[in-house]
């Protein structure tokens, strides 16, 4: 296997790849056995499946608009490179499901039908904006957990580390694609603040409400207050969520663009570390 220091910086390359999560004993919380934090990445992967099948539909809806040859080559890879985060974001759920985690009604049939006519009915321009604002997001948490040592620290399960960190990285090497596809069609900037407005304003009681609905059926949350007070605490004040709103809410500046937040050398040192010549995740690949 050839390395990636060569290829285009952040271009969206799509990796098939495959995870061993039936290889390692089931531990209930698999997070530094953090029962909050163990909750909140579970719900986080429930959730990224049908967001991601989402917001490939967005950006189809405009693909024979798309006139740049090297916008239809980084949307390739973006769309590759979601569906494989789904594909394997599924493998992973499968086991969470088995363990316990009430994440399966993310993935169900009924909530993709009214995602989806829910998606039918909004404007395409506001459904890719949509998407635009919430890449920006996925890209802050991505910086945070690649830049993180506090976070690279916290011992969980090898195999969810290998498929954060390389979900991580690829949502910073597709980070302006949706963003750039918005713009290439015509998108206004007042459309796209008071999209990312909107969604900075649902975005903490949707994670709040989701996550105490998890952790709400969970026997051992209901016997261990004092446990679960402190394990929300520093959650909420860690490294994931502190100082989050500033870092999102650069994208209502007038004129911003998601490459003005540079983290080409951090995606570019992942991209070693994780598929170079000695990649961790080299083996992985199918």
């Amino acid at each position: 296997m050839t390395s990636e220091r060569n290829s285009r910086p952040l271009y969206p390359r799509t990796r098939r790849i495959r995870f061993r999560f039936g290889e390692d004993p089931d531990r209930k919380y698999f997070v530094a056995g953090d029962m909050v934090f163990s909750h909140f990445v579970a719900g986080l992967s429930g959730a990224f499946p049908p967001g991601e099948e989402g917001f490939i539909r967005s950006v189809r809806r405009f693909a024979d608009r798309i006139t740049d040859p090297d916008l239809k080559k980084r949307v390739a890879g973006f769309i590759g490179q979601e569906s494989m985060h789904g594909q394997e974001h599924r493998h992973l759920n499968e086991k969470l499901v088995a363990m316990g985690y009430p994440i399966a009604w993310w993935d169900s049939k009924g909530l993709k039908d009214r995602q989806i006519r829910l998606e039918d009915r909004l404007p395409a321009h506001v459904h890719l904006a949509m998407t635009a604002a919430a890449e920006h997001y996925t890209a802050v948490l991505a910086e945070r957990v690649l830049s993180s040592d506090e976070l690279q620290s916290i011992p969980a399960d090898a195999e969810v580390w290998h498929l954060l960190n390389w979900h991580a990285l690829e949502e910073l090497e597709h980070k302006s694609v949706a963003f750039d596809v918005y713009r290439a069609v015509g998108g206004t900037e007042r459309t796209r603040i008071a999209v990312m407005a909107a969604v900075c304003g649902l975005l903490l009681p949707v994670t709040l409400i989701s996550l105490a609905a998890s952790i709400g059926s969970d026997p051992v949350a209901r016997r261990r207050p004092d446990r679960l007070a402190r394990e929300a605490y520093e959650l909420f004040t860690g490294p994931i969520f502190k100082g989050l709103l500033p870092d999102l809410a650069v994208y209502l500046r007038p004129g911003f663009h998601p490459d003005d937040v540079d983290t080409s050398a951090l995606a570019l040192q992942w991209r070693d570390t994780l598929f170079g010549a000695d990649g961790v995740l080299v083996d992985h690949l199918k």
